[in-house]
């Protein structure tokens, strides 16, 4: 077998295999600046003799086999799940090497030749796996199934989140001046950003589709003026939210309701609308008939911000199934920026303004990641060590994606300007003018 940086010859053969099977697995990825070490202590040590930017321990002999007879996202992440194999260090780099062995091509004779050495070591007893995706059940993008889908996700523990997002609990990208500032502060920019862009006032009503804890409405309550109603799927994000309010006595400028968009109905009577990271849930089918209702909802004049992720066509599909799709996001759907633009304008929007946010959701997941890690005793006390893994796993794997560019973010505006002028200013100069008091109106008062 092969030896280059083999640091400990084990007369397990077993060991001896797998090692040597990783290394022809990893021979074409750069740069080798990783470890790996197996069950018995052997390892295999990076190129350049520095530090290793992580290490991936391999605890299970029969782990290889699952995870790459069949090599998937799937497969790999739930053998990380199962705690088969661990990761030290970057989770983040290790998740492009995981990319790297479920894209590696290979021809029918490559193929023959894997499985073969891969038959070669021990099956082991499967684990059984419970996969959200399997368990729900109607139709796809259903009320019932709906809330199942999106409970699943925001309801795992209102401590767990408060581990790792900010003080405000705001789980969608921040947006950050340098790089370098605080979470706290990049959120608290992020939520007046929104409202700049919504040019939000004293008085105007502001619903907040998909509110999660409330971070949005009580802040355009208490900075703006607003009178904001937030709608979420999530009754503990949605009682936390209303604690939340209570506290900053705001009870009758803000509340936070358990509600589908679906069953917001009447005239329009909101002055401003906002969505974000709520739309990934909607689903493609159901694009037209979210924007339809937001439409309705919207005064003539209004504006609507929708804050959501999408996915890049022209990058490459991963092969295989997807683990966001069955362990994270059950039903959960991303579709191009110009497929939302068509449908909003479709629905009778017309488009305003559009900003990718990529960048920030890449800092942002990594200070949750971060977080989540400095944490993680507490974060299997709130939980258990497979929701701490999950979740570590998945937000290290969204920061990759978001780094490549096979995801995007983008901030949308839409105006309902009903074939008159849009009232709307010339430049966007108002939206950056943060030497200018928080929540000030056009006479200059700071609301709150």
């Amino acid at each position: 077998m092969s030896t280059m940086g083999l640091q400990t010859v084990t007369p397990d053969r077993i060991a001896e295999k797998s090692l040597s099977l990783l290394q022809d697995l990893l021979a074409g990825f750069r740069p080798r600046d990783f470890a790996i070490r197996l069950w018995d202590g052997s390892t295999w040590d990076p190129e350049s003799g520095q530090p290793p930017r992580f290490t991936m321990v391999i605890r299970n002999p029969a782990v290889l086999r699952r995870m790459f007879l069949s090599p998937s996202e799937l497969s790999l992440g739930e053998a990380y799940l199962q705690g088969d194999f661990d990761i030290e260090g970057s989770i983040e780099s290790a998740i492009a090497l995981g990319d790297y062995l479920v894209r590696q091509p290979r021809g029918i004779a490559g193929r023959l030749r894997l499985a073969r050495d891969l038959l070669a070591l021990p099956a082991g007893k499967r684990p059984a796996v419970v996969r959200p995706l399997e368990r729900l059940r109607g139709v796809r993008h259903s009320l019932h199934r709906d809330r199942k889908a999106v409970r699943y996700h925001y309801d795992v523990s209102n401590d767990f989140y408060s581990l790792f997002l900010d003080e405000r609990m705001v789980y969608s990208c921040a947006y950050f001046s340098s790089g370098g500032e605080d979470l706290d502060v990049a959120q608290e920019r992020k939520l007046d950003y929104i409202c700049r862009k919504l040019r939000l006032r004293r008085g105007e009503r502001l619903l907040d589709i998909g509110c999660g804890w409330g971070g949005l409405v009580i802040h355009a309550a208490s900075r703006y003026g607003a009178e904001a109603v937030g709608i979420t799927l999530s009754e503990p994000q949605a009682s936390l939210a209303n604690e939340r309010i209570r506290r900053a006595g705001l009870s009758d400028r803000c509340r936070v309701e358990v509600r589908d968009y679906r069953e917001v109905d009447g005239p329009p009577a909101y002055d401003k609308m906002v969505s974000v990271g709520m739309f990934e849930h909607v689903g493609e089918s159901l694009l037209p008939e979210y924007f339809r209702r937001a439409f309705l909802l919207l005064r003539p004049g209004g504006v609507f911000l929708n804050h959501g992720i999408a996915r890049n066509p022209a990058f490459p599909p991963v092969p295989g199934p997807s683990f966001t799709d069955h362990h994270v996001f059950p039903d959960g759907e991303l579709v191009p920026v110009s497929t939302t633009m068509c449908c909003a304008e479709a629905s009778g929007f017309e488009v305003r303004d559009v900003e990718s946010l990529r960048e920030q959701y890449i800092l942002t997941l990594r200070h949750w990641v971060t977080r989540l890690e400095a944490r993680r005793d507490e974060a299997r006390r709130a939980t258990d060590e497979r929701t701490y893994r999950l979740w570590r796993l998945y937000m290290a794997g969204a920061a990759h994606k978001f780094r490549i560019g096979q995801n995007n973010v983008y901030q949308v505006l839409l105006s309902r300007s009903s074939g008159r002028e849009s009232g709307l200013p010339l430049t966007r100069a108002d939206w950056y003018a943060e030497d200018r008091p928080l929540g000030t109106g056009k006479e200059g008062n700071t609301y709150g």
